[in-house]
């Protein structure tokens, strides 16, 4: 038989690992409601969940319980193995035990859920075997069976670790929107690096103000702005009106369109002539992430923060973005 080229074998795997997780969706039930309530109601007097696997379960369920961890649902992982020689421990009258095993027949597993039976826990049997011993012992049963290994000898767990990873993951998802986690909850757990930088920082916190935010009234000239631009040293000036309130926007970019085409008669012009009227612009109260967005999205280098009377209180400059650590 002839083998298979390295890309026809790779679409081939995720072929099966792909019918595996369409199986497991078509198999959800009841018992995965009544598994998210389980664990939010744990939770909500200040319980845990503690994950245990042996071997791919086990790597599986690490990653689980980072997950429930990063999205404020507390957990740990528990080896069976230690459990057994006393880091059974940690066990709290009250806390939600998911146990791994796509067999449902691991002996050091079963020993382990035989020995965690005796606290006053709950047990949540993930596995692809629902009527195994496993299961027997468990008071709730997802099924996460598929219908084969991607192994060619069905033997290494491939499609059913993925299966399996990925209902630990709707697992996840679903008691974060059950227990009301909202983005800002998010943050807390990640203070460091870009994510909770962007989430937990606000327009006003990164934006440029006092001498470094250039304003000028619609009636100044190109020349007079100009002027204005180069000693805030920023690329762009906010067009105010008679009462302050923000009326348009001159940027660089504006400068060369119209020289481009008036020459140098453009820096006698007032602003209102040249202008870009209702720029886009941020509220100061507004999440840093926010300004990520625009700049994502409109492809613009300066955005302009207004208060609550649209008036100009700040501005933000993409180039600010690396050294804040926000792009």
């Amino acid at each position: 038989m002839k083998s298979k080229t390295p890309l026809a074998l790779a679409k081939q795997v995720l072929d099966i690992e792909l019918a595996g997780l369409k199986a497991v969706r078509s198999q959800l039930d009841a018992q995965f409601t009544l598994a998210v309530e389980t664990l939010a109601e744990a939770l909500s007097r200040r319980n845990k969940l503690v994950v245990v696997g042996i071997g791919k379960s086990g790597n599986i369920g690490q990653k689980m319980a980072a997950t429930f961890n990063s999205t404020g649902a507390t957990s740990v992982l528990l080896d069976p193995a230690n459990a057994l020689h006393g880091d059974i421990g940690l066990l709290d009258d009250g806390d939600v035990v998911l146990a791994l095993s796509y067999s449902g027949e691991s002996e050091e597993l079963i020993n382990l859920i035989g020995a965690v039976k005796r606290f006053p826990v709950q047990i949540i049997a993930l596995t692809g075997a629902p009527k195994s011993s496993l299961a027997k012992l468990s008071d709730v049963v997802l099924n996460a069976h598929v219908p084969k290994e991607a192994c060619p000898f069905n033997l290494a767990p491939t499609a059913s670790t993925t299966a399996m990873l990925a209902l630990g993951d709707a697992l996840a998802m679903a008691l974060l929107q059950t227990r009301g986690f909202k983005k800002k909850d998010f943050a807390k757990y990640h203070p460091s690096g870009a994510i909770g930088r962007a989430l937990l920082l606000h327009a006003r916190d990164i934006m440029r103000t006092g001498k470094r935010l250039a304003t000028a009234p619609r009636t100044a000239t190109v020349r007079e702005a100009l002027l204005v631009m180069t000693r805030a040293k920023c690329g762009s000036v906010c067009v105010l009106g008679s009462t302050g309130k923000l009326v348009g926007v001159f940027t660089d970019g504006d400068l060369r369109r119209h020289m481009a085409k008036a020459g140098d008669a453009v820096l006698h012009l007032p602003l209102a002539k040249v202008m870009t009227p209702k720029p886009k612009t941020l509220r100061e109260d507004a999440l840093a992430v926010e300004a990520l967005k625009i700049f994502n999205a409109r492809k613009i280098d300066d955005l302009i923060v207004v208060n609550a009377q649209r008036k100009p209180v700040g501005l933000i400059d993409s180039q600010d973005l690396p050294k804040l650590k926000l792009a």
